[in-house]
């Protein structure tokens, strides 16, 4: 059973910046194309962004585009989402998942897609 732990999340101001790491027990790590989603009060899920687990293509949902950055460090078995220019509606919490579908550039979008979830962490952004 593969385990994703979230850590990073907190209080930020509007304009500020927040990295959050996902630390997976999955081995091995490539196996896995990751993404993060976000749920914030009354609201449904929602894609933020993957990366493939070739590392070397990303997608992301235009809300973040230009802000957010993944990126995925194999050795260290953990995935990153760096949030810039935080917005009070980035408020949520934020969860990584981890996919096995697709091939080695795959880049999957859809909650279905993911097998694994972590257990989310709080970020709120204050105006």
């Amino acid at each position: 059973q593969v385990q994703l732990v979230e850590s990073g999340g907190g209080l930020v101001q509007a304009g500020g910046s927040l990295r959050l790491s996902c630390a997976s027990s999955a081995r091995p790590f490539t196996n896995y194309a990751m993404g993060w989603f976000r749920q914030a009060p009354g609201k449904e899920r929602e894609f933020v962004g993957t990366i493939a687990r070739s590392g070397t293509r990303t997608y992301y949902a235009d809300s973040v585009k230009g802000r957010f950055t993944i990126s995925r460090d194999n050795a260290q078995n953990t995935a990153y989402l760096q949030m810039n220019s935080l917005k009070p509606e980035d408020t949520a919490v934020y969860s990584c998942a981890a996919s096995t579908a697709g091939n080695y550039l795959h880049t999957p979008q859809r909650v279905s897609e993911y097998s694994h979830w972590g257990q989310g962490t709080q970020v709120t952004v204050s105006s």
